[in-house]
């Protein structure tokens, strides 16, 4: 520091606190415990001076004082608490010496900032514990008229939480803003000779500020800003064109109302990746964001709070939200001072148009009850299903899957009113059929299909019949009609596979011309044509959610596919849904009914035994179905090889 630095103290023993001071880097640290009494920061003063090194050249600067008190105290000495007995004179000596403090002053005024160390002796007569013993006073710190100063204090160490201090210095007598009509002026009144600079910038509260604009101007100006270029922290600076000059700064927009409006309006929503996005603004402002879906037809967005959270938002921060997969439908709204200020759907742009799907959300208490709704308008309806979490054992889980318009619009209150009576009925058979299935044993498989003819239904109704003649409980919405209707395709096919893979059971998509077509159609698009199947395909209705297990990789072991031979080759099945086995019926039916016993389970002895009855009970119904009229003939199967008849 240079020698024309001054330091000076007093206090209200009149007497002068020794001391010396030099510039350091400010590392506050963390909070130490006192070892004993010590010195702390209790107050900050303030005020403004001019330091003229000539008569006629002088600079606006701000004298600091900081005042002190001891805190803390002498320990008692074990032996004196016990005995009561005179403690060794030799420890008197530390309660007589002086206090010594090393004070920490932070100065900040854009552009500039400084960190002094001032090193602090107090006698040890005027030691007296929890009162103020002075002030240290530090002359001074430059600044500009109409500046914004930051003043710190702490020790060093730091035994205590620093003290702070923001003051907005007099604006300057010869900068003017004016407002006139939609657009405002700032009036510069100086001499006609005078060369100054002036810049327009984004006050950062963290990093550095954004410059917008800047130019070098002689004598008086007026400059004129459009309305809409104000936000809160648009900032003026001025300086005249002389070497070491001081800047000054002014932020006079603080408080206008139409630059709150503005810094919404210039505020944009981010996408990154499928789970990272951030808020881009002029300025900092306080906001907090939650993820919202929006059903198709214009409802409001309603905000998934719960299972999830409003989060906190900082301007140009990364945040995440916990996805598996974007949705058009998924959106992000951002609310402040519990208004909605912003609302995005950042997924559409990528994902298309908004869809008719509905919005199934699962959900756990803290007990560990899980429980799965459908998301409407009026509120989350409760599905009749056990729920198992698919991402994240805290939040629950989100699945988006597709809703027939017709239901979803014309019947939605009468499909309600089903859904609550079907979710007590079924809710009674399910344990009947639990206590049951229970007794009877076997592992659970549940039985998917495209319902392509009333003929191919047949087909698998035999199928699923001669599957129960061996130790498996099957499902098969074949059986199932009623709960199907009262339900809808979709919860009941959520409450069907939940069940069956809870209880350690398999999924089983039997393929046909019919189901390839659908999920060639899904695969490409989405989405299939709505009507193209019927009210009871469960196969049609699942596709959205089973599509999901393929992709994330948690289908093996929990699916296995099947075809019938001389109808489709599984060559002809797309290529995601044979990552896992893909048997043809019956001539694989051996290594099919090994797929469905219990994991681990050793392969059974009588396993050909079973595969024969099941191939016998099969046999008719194959007859039957290919020398219907209007079925494919022996040899004319779909996919690759399909009439070979392997």
């Amino acid at each position: 520091m240079s020698g024309a630095t001054k330091f000076w103290a007093w206090n209200s023993f009149s007497s002068t606190l020794p001391h010396t001071g030099s510039d350091i880097l400010c590392l506050p640290g963390d909070i130490m415990p006192a070892p004993g009494p010590v010195l702390a920061p209790t107050h900050l003063q303030t005020e403004l001076v001019l330091r003229c090194p000539k008569e006629t050249d002088c600079d606006l600067c701000v004298r600091v004082a900081v005042h002190l008190a001891v805190h803390g105290h002498w320990e008692e000495p074990e032996d004196e608490e016990k005995f009561g007995g005179a403690a060794d004179p030799g420890e008197e000596e530390p309660r007589n010496a002086s206090l010594q403090a090393q004070v920490v002053l932070s100065f900040q005024a854009y552009p500039t900032a400084r960190c002094v160390l001032l090193e602090v002796q107090v006698p040890a007569a005027l030691v007296q514990f929890g009162q103020s013993v002075g002030s240290v006073v530090y002359d001074c710190f430059e600044a500009a008229l109409g500046s914004e100063v930051r003043i710190w204090s702490y020790t060093q160490p730091r035994y205590e939480k620093e003290l702070n201090l923001t003051q907005q210095l007099p604006a300057l007598p010869w900068l003017n803003v004016s407002a006139d009509g939609d657009n405002v002026h700032l009036v510069l009144n100086v001499s006609e000779e005078q060369h100054f600079g002036l810049s327009l910038y984004w006050n950062q509260v963290q990093g550095p500020p954004k410059p917008r604009w800047h130019k070098n101007l002689t004598g008086p100006q007026i400059i004129t800003l459009n309305h809409t270029d104000l936000v809160p922290c648009l900032c003026i600076q001025v300086w005249p064109l002389e070497p070491d000059s001081v800047r000054t700064n002014i932020c006079p927009f603080r408080e206008d109302p139409r630059a709150h409006r503005n810094l919404w309006r210039a505020a944009r929503l981010r996408l990154l990746t499928l789970q990272s996005w951030l808020l881009d603004a002029p300025c900092s402002l306080p906001a907090e964001a939650a993820l919202c879906w929006r059903a198709l037809g214009g409802d409001p967005c309603q905000p998934l709070v719960p299972p999830l959270s409003w989060e906190n938002v900082t301007v140009d921060k990364v945040l995440e939200f916990p996805l598996l997969k974007g949705h058009p439908n998924l959106c992000v709204q951002v609310n402040s001072w519990k208004k909605l200020q912003l609302q995005e759907c950042l997924w559409a742009d990528s994902l298309g148009p908004l869809k008719d799907d509905v919005l199934l959300l699962e959900t756990r208490d803290p007990q560990d009850n899980r429980s799965l709704c459908a998301l409407e308008p009026s509120g989350c309806t409760s599905l009749p299903s056990k729920a198992s979490t698919l991402w994240d054992d805290d939040l629950g889980a989100l699945w988006a899957c597709p809703m027939d318009k017709y239901i979803h619009k014309r019947w939605a209150l009468v499909w309600l009113a089903c859904l609550l009576f079907a979710a007590a009925l079924s809710l009674i058979l399910l344990l009947k059929k639990d206590h049951a299935k229970a007794a009877a044993g076997g592992r659970a498989a549940l039985l998917l299909y495209s319902a392509d003819d009333s003929g191919f239904e047949r087909l698998v109704g035999a199928l699923a019949s001669a599957l129960c003649q061996l130790p498996l409980r099957v499902a098969v919405d074949l059986w199932s009609r009623r709960e199907l209707s009262a339900q809808g395709p979709v919860a009941w096919f959520h409450a069907q596979r939940r069940q069956t893979l809870q209880e350690g059971g398999v999924v089983v998509l039997l393929f046909s011309p019919g189901a390839v077509a659908l999920c060639s159609e899904w695969l490409q698009d989405g989405v299939s044509e709505p009507g193209a199947h019927g009210p009871h395909d469960a196969f049609r209705a699942s596709l959205s959610c089973v599509l999901p297990d393929f992709l994330q990789g948690w289908a093996p072991g929990r699916y296995v596919g099947a075809c019938f031979d001389r109808l489709l080759h599984p060559d002809a099945v797309p290529a995601l849904f044979r990552t896992v086995p893909v048997f043809t019926l019956p001539s694989q039916l051996p290594d099919f009914l090994a797929a469905l016993q219990q994991p681990r389970a050793p392969r059974s002895a009588r396993l050909q035994e079973r595969a024969e009855q099941v191939s016998r009970a099969l046999q008719p119904a194959l007859d039957s179905y290919f020398h219907s009229p209007g079925t494919p003939a022996p040899g004319r199967g779909v996919g690759a090889g399909a009439g070979d008849g392997t």
